[in-house]
């Protein structure tokens, strides 16, 4: 995570960190939601909405669920 990300995170209450793995799956399943969809505003609406249901799931689980139910 970058110092802006950190900073605007902590601002809203959250102490949480992204790893580097994680980061470049949601980027993965961000880009995914806009292309497959044609609409990039999905990107983040998804992304949000897999940040509500994460719960203990690995993020490139997540991925490779997004991926299979995207093609």
């Amino acid at each position: 995570m970058d110092d802006w990300l950190r900073r605007v995170a902590a601002s809203i209450g959250s102490d949480d960190e992204l790893s580097d793995d994680d980061a470049a799956a949601l980027l993965k399943i961000a880009k995914i939601a806009a292309h497959e969809s044609g609409d990039r505003r999905n990107a983040p609406l998804l992304c949000y909405l897999i940040g509500r249901a994460h719960g203990t799931r690995p993020l490139d689980e997540t991925l490779e669920v997004v991926r299979r139910s995207s093609s």
